[in-house]
């Protein structure tokens, strides 16, 4: 199975070829290659190529939920079912998410289903048994920006510590008083709802604005994913005194 890294990777680049034909396509209107009126006989028009670009929006927040589902499926799965870790063994943080998951602690359920769904929980303690795979809420609701990043990163424990220049490229203001990632979300929520036409998104950009939309986007996703790869490798979904030894660390 690829890597979360790899997964990444490999929508990154989806969008960035799409970039490159965006690009190709302003230059050919340019230079005349190809036209910009219905009279030619290869034409886009004004509108074909606003909704052209709109679409760089729905792609770069399917490649951030896409990474944050996947970092938080590594982290529930990959990791837990590589050993047989006990409830105990897990950080606090961590904990709570393995009790929210056994008790469905998040779902409007009657007091009978509650009530089992508790008494499946002490049983599993009073076995003993090993904490298996289990789901990460993911929450989000469509508004996966850098403040819910940020929040999910918190509540796993998890150290983000952003570059300076990715915390400052992700923070500053686009357009309406909205960053990279706030932009997006705002976007794409826009259009998935149908208050703003593919048109109206695409009316204001260029290539290169795009270009550098992603470009701060991909920085920023870069960073979590690494932070994700480097929480999973150094076990830190574990109590410190229960961690492996890494070869070549004290």
């Amino acid at each position: 199975m690829p890597s979360i890294e790899e997964r990444f990777a490999d929508r990154l680049a989806e969008i960035e070829g799409y970039l490159d034909f965006l690009e190709g396509l302003d230059n050919a209107i340019k230079s005349g290659t190809i036209g910009s009126s219905t009279t030619d006989i290869l034409a886009v028009s004004v509108t074909q190529q606003r909704m052209l670009y709109s679409s760089v929006y729905l792609q770069l927040y399917n490649l951030v939920e896409a990474t944050i589902t996947n970092c938080l499926e590594a982290v529930s799965k990959a990791a837990l079912s590589s050993a047989s870790w006990m409830p105990g063994d897990l950080t606090t943080e961590l904990r709570k998410e393995w009790v929210k998951f056994m008790t469905k602690s998040n779902a409007e359920t009657g007091p009978e289903k509650r009530l089992q769904q508790a008494i499946a929980l002490c049983d599993h303690m009073v076995a003993a048994l090993p904490v298996p795979g289990f789901d990460i809420e993911k929450g989000g609701g469509g508004n996966w920006d850098d403040q819910q990043i940020k929040k999910i990163v918190d509540r796993l424990g998890l150290k983000l510590n952003l570059s300076k220049d990715t915390f400052e490229g992700v923070r500053r203001v686009i357009k309406d008083d909205l960053g990279a990632m706030e932009l997006i979300v705002s976007l794409r929520n826009k259009l998935a709802h149908g208050s703003l036409s593919f048109v109206e998104c695409g009316q204001d950009d260029t290539a290169a604005d795009l270009r550098n939309l992603s470009n701060r986007v991909a920085a920023y996703m870069r960073e979590v994913v690494a932070a994700f790869v480097a929480y999973l490798s150094a076990h830190e979904y574990l109590r410190p005194e229960r961690r492996p030894v890494v070869l070549g660390k004290i």
